[in-house]
């Protein structure tokens, strides 16, 4: 079905105007970009910026055509797939050396409503299971949205009782804890996260990740990349979860400059690494 719909929808997109070009990836030379040209003149800046709209409209448009394909993929997943690619990519995970070797994470909180890749397990290995055991576990930060202009933060918690449920029926950390003192923010932390574990809708073999829209990852990405650099920290490995109807082939999810790519992925037939950084350490 999703090859159906993957074609269907490659023949849709070849009717919109090309998109701008997407930023070379910075890790796979294969990955395909289109660059405009730039304008020689002043007089030439007005049509250039009208051809810069036009072009970012067409890759809004086909970002909006493939997420409609994928849910439909998505939705047509039986309960009993989507559980047996959950616990494979959560085992994959959990046996993985990369994933025993963190220390410090930020993870989502998988939503089953949204048909997003389960992170139970996960999290589960990552707080402490009884008192006594906190140095076993590891620092778990989680994503809070804070409003609908892309600001979102990652909060530190130690139990899943640290979370409630936003206005979307979402869970997410409560902004104080249990003594009402605020919850430790990553971007605020005084060590580094080892890895992120993202969600998304859609994926390729080249690092492209095509989330809902809203913006909040690849903000929320580039703010950590950018206070990573300026402490000096090693970058995290960036590792997407996906079913098996979400993995694109390479070229089919359009990109703009605002798109963080990933540097692995991972799936029921397993892992996936991607980055120079990904293919050394994991």
């Amino acid at each position: 079905m999703i090859k159906n719909a993957v074609a269907s929808l490659m023949v849709r997109l070849h009717l919109l105007p090309p998109p701008r070009a997407a930023p070379a990836s910075t890790y796979h030379h294969h990955q395909r970009a289109l660059r405009l040209p730039r304008p020689s003149s002043a007089s030439l800046r007005p049509a250039a910026a009208s051809m810069s709209t036009t072009a970012e409209q067409a890759v809004a448009d086909q970002k909006r055509a493939l997420r409609t394909e994928v849910r439909r993929a998505l939705k047509a997943l039986s309960p009993d797939q989507r559980a047996s690619e959950d616990l494979a990519i959560q085992t994959t995970i959990l046996n993985s050396s990369w994933f025993k070797a963190s220390k410090r994470l930020c993870a989502y909180i998988s939503c089953y409503q949204l048909r997003e890749v389960d992170t139970s397990k996960i999290l589960a290995e990552c707080l402490p299971s009884s008192p006594g055991q906190e140095e076993l576990a590891k620092d778990l930060y989680v994503p809070r949205v804070e409003d609908k202009n892309r600001n979102m933060r990652m909060l530190k918690i130690t139990t899943m009782d640290d979370l409630v449920k936003n206005s979307m029926n979402i869970l997410e950390p409560s902004p104080v804890d249990a003594s009402g003192n605020d919850r430790e923010d990553v971007l605020s932390a005084s060590s580094p996260v080892d890895l992120f574990l993202l969600p998304g809708q859609a994926f390729d073999r080249t690092g492209r990740r095509l989330g809902r829209g809203g913006g909040y990852y690849d903000t929320f990405l580039l703010k950590y990349q950018e206070l990573a650099k300026e402490k000096g920290w090693n970058q995290p490995l960036l590792v997407a979860l996906s079913y098996s109807v979400q993995i694109m082939e390479e070229g089919l999810i359009p990109v703009n400059s605002t798109d963080i790519p990933i540097d692995a992925l991972v799936s029921a037939s397993g892992i996936i690494p991607i980055s120079p950084a990904a293919l050394e350490r994991m």
